[in-house]
């Protein structure tokens, strides 16, 4: 349905740091970098970050969230890891979670600028 999503963030070197860290154990690399942006993807830049004046304020209690897939349970774990020693804030532990279903496994953090990740990885039935 989406062909990109972006998102404003306050400094871009910082954000460079955690989504290299992040996106990197989910099979996605920085396909971009210029003074004020930077791309990810894997074939094609699907997410970009620029540096921005006035982000979006972040609101935890918006539902608001990116959900990246992963390609098994350890990257999961490896996504949040990565999150929480480049930056980031724990929103839930990786394992699995039945109340989506019994084959939902994710891992939850929370990005420098307050953006709230998920990466999941769905268990084979």
């Amino acid at each position: 349905m989406f062909d990109h999503v972006s998102i404003g963030v306050k400094d871009l070197k910082r954000s460079l740091t955690f989504y290299d860290a992040v996106l990197t154990p989910l099979g996605y690399e920085r396909l971009m970098k210029t003074d004020k942006a930077i791309g990810y993807g894997s074939d094609k830049i699907s997410l970009w970050i620029a540096e921005v004046e006035s982000p979006v304020p972040p609101d935890r209690g918006s539902g608001l969230h990116f959900c990246f897939t992963a390609p098994d349970a350890a990257s999961v774990d490896a996504f949040h890891a990565a999150g929480m020693a480049n930056g980031g804030e724990d929103n839930g532990s990786p394992g699995l979670r039945p109340e989506y279903s019994q084959f939902y496994y994710a891992g939850f953090v929370i990005d420098p600028d307050g953006y709230r990740l998920e990466a999941f990885f769905k268990l084979p039935e």
